[in-house]
């Protein structure tokens, strides 16, 4: 995870580590690298949901200027986001977009036989106009007072991103599906959320080429 990618100047960021139902020292780990710089959080939920929605209330309660000016980017503690991350969504939140959706690349492939690599490749679909049709919470953007009029995170073990998604059409708001907002993700096999991006990785294994 990276902790603290660049933002555009007079930007001021924070960043809020949720560690859920974690066996290895994640939240040690993070709150020994945030320091003073963010703030970390240890939860037993064992829900995706839940523990996104615990990190955000605590990012709004950092933060204490006006909700359209705040925007949460979310992402997972097995993804790398590059340094211009931040400033790619908040180009598009002064263009008057409340949510953006990015998408991901897979590290490696190592764990996986590889025509699993060649279906994913040919199957994730991007549009000429770099345009997509994923939702990943590993690299979704929202604006604050979007967020909370739609109701925030749900307590979902799966697919909260995708709800999340479908409330903020629901009440009208301007999203953004953009290819150039990227982060990487590992390429586990097996992953924390019923039926979550790993499982649809792994789906691959049974497809004959």
């Amino acid at each position: 995870m990276a902790v603290a990618p660049i933002v555009a100047r007079g930007v001021v960021s924070d960043v809020v580590v949720a560690c859920d139902a974690s066996t290895d020292r994640t939240f040690a780990l993070a709150r020994r690298m945030l320091n003073r710089g963010g703030f970390a959080l240890e939860r037993d939920y064992k829900c995706v949901g839940l523990a996104r929605f615990a990190a955000v209330n605590a990012a709004i309660d950092r933060y204490s200027g006006p909700l359209n000016r705040c925007w949460l980017a979310n992402t997972d503690a097995d993804c790398v986001v590059p340094e211009n991350w931040l400033v790619d969504q908040l180009v598009l939140a002064q263009q008057g977009i409340a949510a953006t959706a990015g998408i991901v690349e897979v590290d490696s492939f190592a764990e996986h036989e590889e025509r699993v690599c060649n279906l994913f490749r040919e199957t994730y679909l991007i549009h000429a106009d770099e345009t997509h049709p994923h939702v990943h919470g590993a690299n979704l953007g929202v604006r604050a007072d979007a967020y909370l009029e739609v109701g925030g995170w749900s307590n979902l073990e799966t697919a909260e991103d995708h709800d999340l998604r479908s409330r903020l059409s629901l009440f009208g708001y301007t999203r953004r599906s953009d290819a150039r907002l990227s982060v990487v993700t590992s390429e586990r096999r097996v992953g924390r959320a019923p039926f979550g991006f790993a499982v649809a990785l792994s789906a691959h294994i049974g497809v004959t080429v």
